[in-house]
C-alpha cells in the first residue's frame, strides 16, 4: 500500500482515540478546559501550543498519570480515564517522556525486556533484538543504560514503550535536545511506525520536526483546542498566530 493509500485508509477508519471536552484541574488552576481531538490508526497527530497550554497534561491524562475532572476519553470505542498506566499499557496505550528515566543499573536489553513483561507483551529475544536494531540500539544492548547518551536514552525510552506493543503511542517532546541528523532519523522512525498502523499523538515544539512527522495537528491555548488542520494552515490562522506571537499581525 502506498503512502497516499495509507493516509486515505487512516482518514476513513474509525478513530482509535476520541477525546471530548476533556478537563483537568490542579487546585484552582484549570490546566485543561475543553480539549477535543481524534486519532486514527496509522495517523500521526501533532499537539502543539505555547508553554502552559496543556499539551503534556493532556497526554498525562490519556495515559493514566492523571485522572480527568471532566469530559470523556474513548479508546477503541470504550471509555477510559480511570485506569492506571499499567492497565492502559496492557490495553495498548503507552507513552514516552520528556525526560527518560530508564533503569540505569540494567542493560539496554534488560530495560526493554522488563517493559515487555510489564506491558504483558509476548516478546521473544528475537523480537527484542529486532526492536533494538530498529532504533539503532543493538550495538549498545549489553551496556548499562547509564552509559547511553541523552539521545540514546530517548531511543531507549521509545523502545520500552514499543516493547508493550501499543496501538496508541503518545510521544512527549522526543525531539528536544537532538541534533538535526538525529531529528531526521527519529522522524523517519515515527513515520515508519505510523506506516505499520500505529496511532501516534505527538507533543512537540520544534516546528520543522512537526512538519516532517505529523499528518495534521491540534493547537492548544490555555487548555482549549483552538485549531485543527495542517501546519501550513495553522501558520495562516489569525488566532494561532496571536497565541504564538502575541498579536495577529505578529507585533
Amino acid at each position: 500500500m502506498s503512502e497516499v493509500q495509507q493516509a486515505a485508509a487512516a482518514q476513513s477508519a474509525e478513530p482509535i482515540l476520541v477525546i471530548s471536552h476533556l478537563a483537568k484541574k490542579f487546585g484552582s488552576f484549570q490546566a485543561l478546559k475543553d480539549v477535543n481531538l481524534a486519532v486514527r490508526a496509522g495517523e500521526v497527530l501533532g499537539l502543539i501550543g505555547p508553554n502552559g497550554s496543556g499539551k503534556t497534561t493532556c497526554i498525562n491524562v490519556v495515559t493514566g498519570l492523571y485522572r480527568p475532572d471532566g469530559g470523556k476519553i474513548e479508546y477503541r470505542g470504550h471509555a477510559i480515564g480511570r485506569q492506571r498506566p499499567d492497565e492502559l499499557a496492557r490495553l495498548g496505550v503507552n507513552r514516552t517522556f520528556q525526560v527518560p528515566k530508564p533503569f540505569k543499573s540494567l542493560t539496554v536489553r534488560q530495560n526493554v525486556e522488563v517493559a515487555a513483561r510489564y506491558g504483558g507483551a509476548d516478546l521473544g529475544r528475537a523480537d527484542v533484538q529486532e526492536l533494538l536494531e530498529f532504533l539503532e540500539l543493538d550495538q549498545r544492548a549489553e551496556h548499562s543504560a547509564a552509559e547511553l547518551t541523552s539521545a540514546q536514552q530517548k531511543m531507549l525510552d521509545l523502545a520500552r514503550a514499543l516493547a508493550t506493543r501499543p496501538k496508541l503511542l503518545c510521544v512527549d517532546e522526543l525531539g528536544a535536545g537532538l541534533n538535526p541528523e538525529e531529528l531526521s532519523q527519529v522522524a523517519t522512525r515515527l513515520r515508519q511506525l505510523a506506516g505499520s498502523g500505529l496511532a501516534l499523538l505527538v507533543v512537540e515544539h520544534l516546528m520543522d520536526f512537526v512538519d516532517q512527522v505529523t499528518d495534521r495537528l491540534i493547537v492548544l491555548s490555555a487548555g482549549k483546542d483552538i485549531f485543527s488542520g495542517l501546519l501550513a494552515e495553522a501558520a495562516q490562522d489569525p488566532q494561532v498566530v496571536e497565541v504564538f506571537l502575541g498579536t495577529a499581525d505578529g507585533h
